[in-house]
């Protein structure tokens, strides 16, 4: 948690940007929508749907810049993160080098860059990136999870039957956040974490 959070207080640095990331599952719904009704009848809404399957949200953020890079894949399998670290690799083609914080999961791991690339295309990537680790059940740490939130909000709080249509409502959102460069103003800090999280530092006293 600490070296999550000595990070965060770093100032901005073109060179060695600090990207978070994380990824969400979202429902295809389609919803059978209004019943037909007779002249003088009140309107009547069938709140009945049809699923269409899943899709899956990747979402970067870098939260001193006001930067995110949204991708929907169908599935979240090691392919696709790596395919998602690969567009961010990109995104920051000035960098030297990425910190790139996220929740530590299966797929999450160096061995998909090898499955994903040919072995120089995954070491160049791998050397591009300094991977951070939210701790366990401390997924809350990472700031990807306040954009995910917000996007949610904004755009995807209503009933999406296609993938499509997410695609292009996401992309929407996207270009909007990044247009106002809205940034995330994070106060919590190692000080703070000592106080409010005692059983974390048992021999810690004010």
């Amino acid at each position: 948690m600490e070296k999550v959070l000595d990070i965060y207080k770093q100032g901005y640095d073109k060179l060695h940007p600090v990207v978070c990331m994380d990824e969400s599952p979202k429902q295809l719904i389609e919803a059978k929508g209004q019943i037909a009704i007779s002249p003088g009848q009140e309107r009547k809404i069938d709140y009945e749907y049809i699923r269409h399957g899943m899709v899956n949200i990747f979402i970067a953020n870098e939260p001193l810049r006001g930067k995110r890079l949204v991708k929907i894949t169908e599935r979240k399998t090691k392919k696709d993160w790596a395919s998602f670290v690969k567009d961010i690799s990109y995104s920051y083609c000035e960098a030297e080098k990425i910190t790139l914080v996220m929740d530590n999961l299966g797929t999450h791991t160096l061995s998909a860059f090898y499955e994903a690339f040919s072995p120089e295309e995954a070491r160049r990537l791998r050397n591009r990136f300094e991977f951070v680790f939210t701790p366990k059940h401390g997924s809350w740490l990472n700031m990807a999870e306040i954009e995910l939130q917000v996007l949610s909000r904004q755009c995807l709080n209503r009933h999406i039957s296609t993938k499509e249509k997410v695609i292009r409502e996401v992309k929407a959102w996207e270009r909007r956040r990044n247009s106002i460069k809205s940034t995330i103003n994070w106060q919590f800090n190692t000080e703070t974490a000592r106080i409010k999280l005692k059983r974390l530092y048992p021999s810690y006293s004010d």
